[in-house]
């Protein structure tokens, strides 16, 4: 079964403009700040994934701005089942035991 094509999953236009917007607002990847990193973002990653769910796809609330590794490492493995530990982050941005 062959996968939709970009635009088809809801990533045309439309989405291209709004992670533009959204990239010039949070630059920074989430995932390395909490590492103690400066990075750019430049991937606009779903929390939640939206499955074609418009709610979920459109709602800033549910994105985040995360650097290409983070991206394709660790949020695509988490989706697809293969890290399924949990960490907690504390304030001063490492891991908490």
């Amino acid at each position: 079964m062959r996968r939709p094509k970009t635009a088809e999953r809801g990533y045309g236009g439309r989405w291209q403009r709004e992670r533009l917007v959204f990239l010039k607002l949070h630059p920074l990847c989430i995932t390395c700040q909490q590492q103690g990193r400066v990075t750019a973002a430049s991937v606009v990653d779903h929390i939640i994934p939206h499955k074609g769910d418009p709610l979920l796809m459109w709602d800033w609330n549910n994105w985040q701005p995360l650097c290409k590794p983070h991206h394709d490492r660790d949020k695509q493995s988490q989706d697809k089942g293969g890290n399924k530990r949990t960490v907690t982050i504390g304030v001063d941005g490492w891991p908490v035991n």
